[in-house]
């Protein structure tokens, strides 16, 4: 499982930049590295595997984030 860095789009939504993918030090699990493309441009992490799933949303599913473009800059 694996997440391309760029622009994603919350469920919700809002406009994130995923920066990286993390490894924890003590479980090894993969955690994304995202910023907040709004506000206060906060840096947020979750888990690799809840940033991939899907949400119920009006009775449906839908991808919790899904990929929009890549970022506008390296």
């Amino acid at each position: 499982m694996t997440v391309k860095k760029g622009i994603y789009k919350h469920h919700k939504g809002k406009l994130y930049e995923v920066l990286e993918i993390a490894k924890h030090s003590e479980t090894e699990e993969d955690f994304v590295v995202y910023r907040a493309l709004y506000g206060d441009y906060g840096v947020w992490i979750r888990p690799l595997k809840m940033f991939n799933e899907s949400v119920e949303k009006d009775g449906t599913f839908v991808k919790r984030f899904e990929y929009k473009e890549d970022a506008k800059y390296a």
